[in-house]
């Protein structure tokens, strides 16, 4: 008798950022470029502060304690104190990249069968970590019309259930690049302190804010000591991906002490890491100003492009490196494969990611796709003028019916804030 997966197993789904990577690998197997907007992994240099620090790899590298060395602790501790965010050295625990901060926070404040509220688009990955604890996550759409910002909080009511236990929130946002205004933080805050919930806010893009806006971090909200679990990673904002370290960071005793009991259980988070991270004391203001310059560019000259291409509807992107656009198509992932397996222009093509896996209501996302501007301008130009010939192109070879194009989304982000009340 063969063996059988578990349901959990079974359930697991394949990540919409990676799967169509095999049809990129064969794209390049036959002479194309392949402009990656499907993966947000910067292109910019990990700083000197932190790769230097690697020099200095001790004879044996051994286990660190589970909750993180004192030096990163440490380190930690000062960069949220620059942000007017004080923590306690026993309110932080290192983690494994900021995924396992999101696994943690999930398992340690859910039972099986309980329910967490989570606004769609939503970071596809949550998925994942809610299928492993056994957790469902209950969907809150947002529009594009309204740049993605949080739906009134009557949406929120309707989603409750006895087994609701939570809200996460990702801000600012990935998939869509959306910045909540602190009102809208102040208001799914004080959601969470009237039913009970805790408060899960991913903040991994904290500084990648345009324009003039601020991020508003859930732990600088007052009385919300026991809500907040705030789960952060170093990944994005020093381009550092590969290090694979994050951190969970709570006042609330009870659920530092289940994460730290998690943490044990897996013993260590990379010693090697903790190492290279120390560096983050060496990196001023300047550093991280000229990393949101970069990344503004990125986004003006994406956007002004994508604007002009007839069908194609979005929103100019407050934060973040990704946005979510829709097209004139039916199906996101057909259109992805399509571009890797059928088009290519002057030798090159583009990778996207399809957005349905970013929603958990099975009806949206189709005609939708994630972009990251993380690739320097003049890469992002040619990913333009591609975009711009495969539509009509991938239109023609599917016989699809001509479509009205989409409103220009020229409006400011101010015009389209819908308030949540």
């Amino acid at each position: 008798m063969r063996p059988q997966l578990s349901q959990r197993g079974r359930l697991m789904p394949a990540s919409p950022i990676r799967k169509l990577m095999p049809l990129a690998d064969e794209a390049r197997q036959r002479g194309l470029r392949v402009y990656h907007l499907n993966i947000g992994q910067p292109d910019l240099p990990t700083p000197a502060a932190l790769r230097s620090r690697l020099a200095g790899v001790p004879e044996v590298v051994a286990y660190t304690p589970s909750g993180g060395t004192a030096e990163f602790l440490g380190a930690l501790q000062r960069y949220y104190r620059r942000l007017a965010l004080p923590l306690e050295l026993n309110e932080l625990i290192a983690t494994t990249g900021g995924s396992e901060a999101v696994l943690f926070a999930v398992l340690a404040t859910c039972n099986d069968g309980d329910e967490i509220l989570v606004v769609e688009p939503f970071y596809t990955n949550y998925i994942a970590f809610a299928t492993m604890a056994g957790v469902r996550l209950v969907p809150v759409a947002s529009r594009g019309e309204d740049g993605f910002h949080l739906p009134p909080l009557a949406a929120f009511e309707r989603a409750l259930s006895p087994r609701t236990r939570a809200v996460m929130l990702c801000n600012p946002n990935n998939p869509t690049g959306t910045v909540y205004t602190r009102a809208e933080i102040e208001a799914i805050g004080a959601f969470c302190r009237e039913r009970g919930l805790f408060l899960i806010s991913d903040e991994v893009y904290r500084e990648f804010v345009y324009d003039g806006r601020e991020a508003t971090s859930a732990l600088s909200l007052p009385g919300l000591e026991e809500h907040v679990i705030l789960v952060d990673s170093l990944s994005k904002r020093f381009s550092a991906c590969g290090l694979r370290l994050g951190c969970l960071a709570t006042r609330n005793r009870d659920v530092y002490q289940a994460a730290l009991r998690m943490a044990q259980g897996r013993l260590s988070p990379p010693g090697l890491a903790q190492l290279a991270a120390l560096g983050i004391d060496e990196l001023g203001a300047d550093y991280y100003a000229g990393v949101v310059r970069e990344y503004q560019a990125r986004r003006d000259v994406l956007f002004a492009g994508l604007s002009e291409i007839p069908g194609l509807f979005l929103r100019k992107p407050e934060g973040a490196f990704y946005f979510v656009a829709r097209l004139p198509i039916r199906d996101g992932e057909d259109f992805a494969r399509f571009l890797l397996s059928e088009f290519s222009q002057d030798g090159a093509t583009v990778m996207v990611a399809p957005a349905q896996g970013f929603y958990a209501s099975p009806e949206l996302g189709a005609d939708e796709v994630r972009i990251a501007y993380v690739l320097e301008k003049r890469d992002l130009e040619a990913s333009v003028r591609i975009l711009a010939a495969a539509i009509p192109a991938y239109r023609a070879a599917r016989g699809l019916d001509a479509m009205a194009p989409a409103p220009a989304p020229s409006a400011p982000a101010a015009d389209f804030h819908r308030p949540v009340v």
